[in-house]
Order: structure tokens, then C-alpha cells, then sequence
């Protein structure tokens, strides 16, 4: 009964997350295996950083994830989520959709679209320039200025 109940345990666990399934706890995390998400949650919410290795032990997959655990903040203030698919079988639907070989960086949009694809690992600094560069971001940026000139304005105004 236990080694019943231990494989459906761990089937529940290893089933991917779907839209609804993400609650706040989940929201707030920045790293995913491929296993636990459909990329699908992420449209229109986050920013999804995809790394694509043949192995964990792959040098440049080890190097890519050290890079990204280093900044997590300025991922999170871009609102990224990092995928990592270190299985090449089964290939998952993200890995036939993109075809990586071997290791890859897949930078995507919040609107699913790919914008940068990197077959080296990329530093977090390069990674948040494209971001900002990205026409989504620009108009967040925009909107968080006008936010904070609005509650300065507000502060400033005082009483009558």
C-alpha cells in the first residue's frame, strides 16, 4: 500500500503545472524544470528564459545556471522565470518547437514570441539589456515612471 501510494504521490508531483495550478507561492519562484510548467502559464505574466543542455553536467549548462543564480533580483524585476530541459528523450514540446543542439539560451517575450537564441551562456546583464530593449518592457518601464510621478505629485500636494 505505501509503495502504492508513494507512485501516485510522486505522479501528482511530477505532473506540469497548469494556468490555474500556479498560485502565489509558485508565482514568486524563478527557476522550473520543464517538468513542472506548460509554457502556457507564463503568456502575458512572465518572461520565460529557457536553457536547454544535453545533461546537467554539461559545462556550459553549469556555467549558464551559475550566471543566472547570481542576479536572481534583476530577473525577477523583469519578471523572467527560467526553464531549464536538460533531457534531450522524450523530447518535450518546447524542445521540437525550438530544435536546440546540444546547448542553448532561448530568450522569449511575454507574449510567447522568441527574441534572442544563444548557443553560449549569456550573463545576466546582457540578458536584462535585451529585455529592456523589448517593446513590452519599454512600456512598463514607461509605466512605472508615471506611477512614481503620480505618487510624488500626490505626496507633494499636502493638504488644502
Amino acid at each position: 500500500m505505501k509503495l502504492v501510494l508513494s507512485l501516485v504521490f510522486a505522479a501528482v508531483l511530477a505532473a506540469p503545472l497548469s494556468a490555474e495550478d500556479i498560485g502565489p507561492g509558485a508565482e514568486d519562484r524563478l527557476f522550473f524544470s520543464m517538468d513542472e510548467v506548460d509554457l502556457k502559464q507564463f503568456k502575458w505574466k512572465k518572461r520565460p528564459v529557457v536553457v536547454f543542455a544535453e545533461s546537467e553536467l554539461d559545462p556550459a549548462f553549469i556555467d549558464q545556471m551559475r550566471l543566472l543564480e547570481a542576479r536572481p533580483e534583476e530577473l525577477a524585476a523583469r519578471d523572467v522565470v527560467v526553464i531549464t530541459d536538460t533531457k534531450p528523450e522524450p523530447i518535450s514540446d518546447l524542445r521540437r518547437r525550438l530544435r536546440p543542439r546540444s546547448f542553448m539560451l532561448v530568450l522569449m517575450s511575454k507574449d510567447g514570441t522568441v527574441n534572442v537564441r544563444k548557443p553560449f551562456p549569456w550573463d545576466v546583464r546582457e540578458i536584462t539589456r535585451s529585455i529592456d530593449k523589448m517593446p513590452i518592457r519599454k512600456r512598463e518601464i514607461r509605466e512605472e515612471k508615471e506611477r512614481a510621478a503620480a505618487s510624488r505629485a500626490g505626496a507633494n500636494a499636502g493638504p488644502l
